[in-house]
């Protein structure tokens, strides 16, 4: 078991890092202080049945593993070398085959490319998406824990962060394991790049508007 280490303002990076570990590590990657290097593998991939009834559980995952109920991890993630439907990094939570969650910009043609989460709960996985200009080459991600409940956000500056969803995760209320991956489900490979990782106090607040049952 691994104790994430962080106070206000503390931005260690390479602190973090040094914590995480592969859950299926590709072949060809570089870890320093600076951040983290992945190229992807073709027919890499993480879904669950819905819809397309298919099971790929083979992306490489690289985690750090708490008990900590509150805080909020934020990476930076570029991607200026995807090209191929599909081509896709960003965070994860992976837990298990079954239960697990992602959100990531994933390319779709020169037009337009899609950032969206994936949440798999008991082995079925959602998937919600919005269409983003396919100029946009970098994506910030916040991930934030309250207790069982979780929030992902994205940010174009790393300041600004708007959000992509909130979730429950049937599995997700003791020890998890968070951090990033990236992958390429289809016959392709390019060069994933993770900046800027950091382990903050939990950024989603508390709700303060109606009041439980």
């Amino acid at each position: 078991m691994t104790d994430i280490n962080f106070a206000p303002g503390e931005e260690d990076r390479m602190s973090i890092i040094e914590q995480m570990e592969w859950t299926r590590a590709p072949k060809d990657y570089v870890l320093n202080e600076n951040g983290i290097e992945v190229t992807t593998e073709s027919h890499t991939d993480l879904w669950q049945r819905t819809y397309y009834h298919f099971r790929n559980d083979n992306a490489p995952v690289l985690q750090v593993e708490t008990e900590e109920k509150f805080f909020s991890f934020i990476v930076k993630t570029d991607f200026a070398e995807s090209h191929h439907r599909f081509d896709q990094c960003g965070i994860v939570m992976y837990l298990d085959s079954e239960n697990w969650l992602k959100a990531s910009v994933e390319y779709e043609n020169e037009e337009f490319q899609h950032l969206g989460s994936v949440v798999t709960n008991h082995g079925y996985s959602d998937w919600a998406t919005t269409a983003i200009p396919s100029d946009v080459k970098s994506m910030w991600y916040r991930f934030s824990r309250r207790e069982d409940d979780y929030c992902i956000e994205c940010s174009t500056d790393g300041e600004n962060f708007s959000q992509m969803r909130v979730c429950h995760m049937w599995e997700g209320a003791g020890t998890i394991r968070f951090g990033i991956y990236a992958c390429s489900p289809e016959d392709s490979s390019f060069r994933a790049v993770f900046t800027d990782l950091k382990v903050t106090e939990c950024a989603w607040k508390a709700h303060d508007g109606q009041q439980p049952d």
